[in-house]
């Protein structure tokens, strides 16, 4: 049986900086730099999820099969070790950092993450990692379910086509798979829109009192100065 997440607020002794969006969107880019400007932990959840994901594969559970997931889900141990250059993850004790960025494990990830079971248990394991505060936290519902009551909420988004190139950039000459075009990862990235906003748990959407953060047209070092100064007015309030 997996237990739903924790109903109480987190902890106020640190901040908690939530950044949303959909794949692509540049979150983990955007989390590292505030994490080490602010000095903050990073905290990448979805690479818990990819994690999960990649168990799954390992263990020839289907991705649609909410029950033998959860069953999954029940003798699985998940860890984030920040390090300099970015989170260490564990993996029933074992580093799988590495292989977390394929395609497959990528999509695989996104689809485990519908099941209402799987979700419930991520984001307790989510709030407990960040509930001291000091931390900037990412992924898809971090400040409308993780942590709702996080100091400041960014949801950055980009459009399909930009994120698109961004991540065949990322992963298109070293994925274990078979290279994508940046037009078919494009594709590839509005299906997997598709179901994160619209998902019966936790949809993908911004937090009410979220920043919004288009970076379709921003460079990476105006995307940057964006988000920091989003996060001083915050803190000057």
């Amino acid at each position: 049986m997996i237990d739903g997440p924790a109903n109480s607020a987190p902890s106020r002794r640190g901040l908690i900086i939530a950044i949303d969006g959909p794949a692509g969107a540049g979150k983990s880019t955007v989390a590292r730099h505030l994490a080490e400007r602010f000095g903050l932990l990073n905290l990448e959840t979805g690479a818990m999820y990819r994690a999960f994901a990649l168990k799954a594969q390992r263990s020839a559970v289907a991705v649609d099969d909410a029950v033998a997931l959860s069953q999954l889900a029940a003798e699985t141990t998940l860890a984030l070790e920040p390090q300099p250059d970015g989170n260490r993850v564990l993996l029933d004790g074992q580093d799988v950092t590495a292989l977390l960025r394929s395609p497959a494990v990528t999509d695989a990830a996104s689809r485990v993450s519908v099941h209402p079971q799987i979700r419930a248990w991520m984001v307790r394991r989510q709030q407990e990692l960040g509930s001291r505060g000091g931390v900037v936290m990412e992924g898809r519902d971090i400040g409308t379910v993780v942590f709702p009551h996080a100091d400041v909420k960014i949801f950055l988004d980009a459009s399909p086509e930009v994120r698109g190139q961004r991540r065949f950039e990322q992963t298109g000459t070293t994925a274990s798979q078979h290279t994508h075009l940046p037009d078919e990862v494009a594709k590839e990235l509005r299906a997997r829109d598709e179901r994160d906003r619209n998902r019966a748990i936790s949809p993908l959407r911004p937090a009410e009192d979220a920043v919004i953060l288009d970076s379709t047209y921003l460079t990476l070092a105006e995307v940057l100065d964006h988000a920091e100064a989003i996060v001083r007015e915050a803190l000057a309030r």
